[in-house]
C-alpha cells in the first residue's frame, strides 16, 4: 500500500508537472502574439520621386525594352529638372528605339545643347541616324564622338573599319 502510495504521488507531480510546463508554452505563446500586435509598424520612409528617381525607372524600363513606359519616365524627370541633360539623351535614344526619329534627334540635339562636349550624346545621336537610314548623318556624328574620346564610337569605327578590309 504504501508503495502505491508513492507511486501515485509521484504520477500526480509528474502531472502537475507536465500541465505546468504546456500552461507556460500557452502562456508564452499567446504573450509573443500580443507583443506582436502591440508592436507599432512604421511606415516605410517615403520614396522621394525627384528627377533623378523618374530618369533611374526610365533607364530601367529601356533596358527591359519598354520604351514607351521610358519615355514617359524621361518626361517627369525633364518636368521636374528642366537642366538635366542625361534625361533629355535617354528619351531621345528611346524615341529612336520606338523609330520615332524626328523626335528622337529634337530630344538629343537640346542634350547636346547643354552639354556639347559629351561624346555619348554624339555616339548615341549617330545610332538614331544609322536607324533612320541616313548614314551619311551616322558617320559624322561618330567621327565627332571619337574625336570626343568616345569609346563606343571608338569601337564602332574601328569595327566597321576592320569589315571594309
Amino acid at each position: 500500500m504504501k508503495f502505491r502510495s508513492i507511486l501515485y504521488g509521484t504520477f500526480i507531480c509528474i502531472l502537475g508537472f507536465a500541465l505546468v510546463l504546456s500552461f507556460s508554452s500557452h502562456l508564452m505563446a499567446q504573450q509573443k502574439a500580443t507583443t506582436k500586435s502591440k508592436t507599432v509598424k512604421r511606415p516605410s520612409k517615403p520614396v522621394k520621386k525627384d528627377a533623378d528617381y523618374w530618369f533611374n525607372k526610365g533607364a530601367l524600363v529601356s533596358t527591359y525594352g519598354n520604351n514607351k513606359a521610358a519615355v514617359r519616365y524621361f518626361q517627369k524627370a525633364i518636368a521636374l529638372n528642366p537642366n538635366f541633360s542625361g534625361a533629355y539623351f535617354s528619351q531621345g535614344v528611346s524615341f529612336g528605339q520606338l523609330g520615332e526619329y524626328q523626335t528622337a534627334i529634337a530630344q538629343i540635339n537640346r542634350a547636346l545643347k547643354m552639354e556639347p562636349q559629351n561624346g555619348l550624346y554624339y555616339y548615341g545621336r549617330g545610332r538614331v541616324y544609322l536607324l533612320s537610314g541616313d548614314k551619311t548623318k551616322a558617320m559624322q556624328d561618330f567621327k565627332k564622338a571619337a574625336d570626343l574620346e568616345d569609346e563606343d564610337a571608338l569601337n564602332y569605327l574601328d569595327y566597321i573599319g576592320r569589315d571594309k578590309k
